[in-house]
């Protein structure tokens, strides 16, 4: 597995992502090692897909992450496709390999729709994300934000203090400075 930039990895450690470099003579080595990674996130309980891409472009489509983890899944599908494509290559390739988090993507589409002005749409997007994962912190700022335009000032309370609760996140300073104004006044954001 080849490693990618500092910078590159900063944004898509926390997602999973990462480059798999397969060298013909070692298909083996590259799908434990993709095997690995899967099963860890599987564990973490956030991830629910896996997208494998070739220059940018996805191989197939989604996998559901449990049938990913299966050793026997792994190895008849996955040992098959990455042999044959380096096959026909010759030579090492370079695979993108996504963890989808579905969470993640409500939160993104929910955003979105904020952002088109439809507020409700935006809404059932944030609660959706959050019954996937009731910690996630992006959906938590988000829907904090979205209840304070609303005029709700406890739900946004409530909201933007699970996201600030996470340090770790990059949104956890922007929902802290968020929930400091709330609690200043009756002032917009």
């Amino acid at each position: 597995m080849t490693e990618e930039t500092r910078s590159e990895r900063s944004d898509t450690e926390s997602k999973g992502d990462f480059r798999l470099e397969i060298d013909p003579a070692k298909v083996d080595e590259a799908v434990r090692t993709l095997s690995t990674r899967a099963k860890r996130l599987i564990d973490q309980g956030r991830h629910t897909r896996v997208r494998i891409k070739y220059r940018g472009k996805p191989l197939m489509g989604d996998i559901p992450l449990g049938v990913f983890v299966a050793t026997e899944a792994v190895t008849f599908w996955y040992t098959g496709l990455l042999r044959a494509l380096v096959m026909n290559l010759g030579a090492k390739v370079l695979l993108d390999v996504e963890f989808i988090n579905a969470a993640n993507e409500k939160t993104e589409e929910g955003l979105a729709l904020y952002m088109e002005g439809e507020v409700e749409a935006a809404e059932a997007c944030f609660q959706a994300a959050l019954e996937m994962d009731p910690e996630h912190p992006r959906a938590h700022y988000q829907m904090g934000i979205l209840m304070r335009v609303m005029g709700r000032r406890k739900e946004a309370i409530r909201h933007l203090e699970k996201a600030a609760e996470q340090t770790e996140h990059p949104d956890s300073e922007r929902a802290q400075k968020a929930l400091d104004r709330i609690l200043r006044g009756n002032r917009t954001l």
